[in-house]
């Protein structure tokens, strides 16, 4: 058996628009990446479930102690970032972890953003 290689070019990437249509189905889970500064100053997406991205293996690995069991292997999963940087890296790390139906926002809350969909949370100051 030969291996897969992933490539950002594989990675699916849906604009702004498909995201948030795909993203009110409550069968989806929507990741947030993003630090929890990065949170606080520019607001979430509804229902965004927060997996800083340097902890999102330890969370979506179902065998790992720390894993976080709203991630979901067989859900569908949108992952997003602030310009969809990280979650295309993310989204092949779950892909070789066994998620199967992963996608992320192209352009990240940036072009979200930019569309004028809804955020929710934004606040001037953590304090």
């Amino acid at each position: 058996m030969s291996a897969v290689t992933l490539t950002p070019q594989a990675v699916a990437s849906l604009t702004p628009e498909e995201f948030a249509t795909e993203a009110h189905d409550l069968r989806t889970i929507v990741v947030d990446l993003r630090e929890a500064d990065e949170r606080v100053a520019s607001g979430s997406i509804a229902r965004a479930v927060h997996v800083p991205r340097g902890l999102l293996e330890f969370r979506a690995d179902p065998t790992n102690a720390a894993h976080d069991p709203r991630l979901r292997p067989g859900a569908r999963v949108l992952l997003y970032c602030s310009d969809g940087a990280r979650s295309t890296l993310a989204a092949m790390s779950l892909r070789t972890l066994g998620y199967t139906d992963v996608a992320q926002l192209h352009g990240g809350l940036t072009a979200w953003d930019a569309a004028r969909l809804p955020l929710v949370g934004r606040l001037s100051s953590p304090y």
